[in-house]
């Protein structure tokens, strides 16, 4: 007979076990990808602007009217020089960013000032101030009327917003690109040639002679600007940026 005390021990409940918390999944760090990018993109801007002014078939600042002439004459050499003027549409405003990233450790009080008139001047021309290229190219070839889309251009550039993008523009890449390439320079981040490549470059830009010498002015600023790109290609990736997940 079994004792009133014994227990059966197949019986007996399994203990309890703690729910083990599920560890979040690992952040992608792609920090590399952008510090890359931003190193690739940063010349490209300047350097196509300025072959578009060195294979240009008329100087800068000429009429509407002769500038009509010259592209009819020379189509297929005018659109080569808008393609080549795409980059510095599309890139240059990324391109500034990271010489603001390159330099703001170093000399933060100058890249905040020729950030935001770099920046502000990008920003404010590009919509506002479309030029004239494009309508003399069309007019060339399309063959319209060159008095009346003269009359047009004329009003479109006289027009208030058009000025005032114009004057921004300006101001952007004369004294903003001046104080980076003088950040640049100051904050040791790239050699110091990079810096005064991108502060004479966009400083002496708009006096340069003839179509010529300012796409070597601009190609001048493009060896500032890939010197940028060279140290954000041999930046460390924790130099670059925080990593993904960690605290601020």
């Amino acid at each position: 007979m079994q004792s009133d005390t014994d227990t059966d021990t197949d019986t007996d409940p399994e203990p309890t076990r703690a729910a083990s918390p599920q560890q979040p999944k690992p952040l992608k760090d792609v920090r590399g990808f952008w510090r890359v990018l931003l190193a690739v993109v940063t010349p490209l801007p300047m350097t196509g602007m300025g072959l578009s002014y060195i294979l240009s078939p008329v100087d800068g600042g000429s009429s509407f009217e002769d500038t009509v002439t010259a592209y009819t004459g020379h189509l297929d050499q005018a659109r080569v020089t808008q393609y080549l003027g795409l980059p510095f549409l599309v890139l240059l405003i990324p391109a500034t960013f990271a010489v603001i990233w390159v330099s703001r450790r170093g000399a933060p009080r100058l890249t905040t000032a020729g950030g935001l008139l770099a920046l502000l001047g990008q920003l404010a021309g590009f919509p506002l101030n479309q030029g004239g290229d494009l309508l003399a190219y069309t007019t060339a070839k399309n063959g319209l009327d060159v008095t009346t889309v003269a009359a047009l251009q004329k009003a479109l550039e006289e027009d208030p917003l058009a000025l005032t993008g114009g004057l921004l523009f300006i101001i952007g890449i004369v004294l903003g690109l001046l104080l980076l390439g003088l950040a640049l320079w100051r904050s040791g981040a790239a050699p110091a040639w990079a810096g005064i490549a991108l502060a004479l470059g966009g400083f002496t830009h708009p006096f340069m002679p003839g179509h010529v010498a300012s796409g070597v002015g601009l190609l001048v600023a493009a060896v500032g600007f890939a010197g940028a790109g060279w140290a954000l290609l041999r930046m460390s990736d924790d130099d670059f940026d925080r990593a993904p997940g960690r605290p601020a």
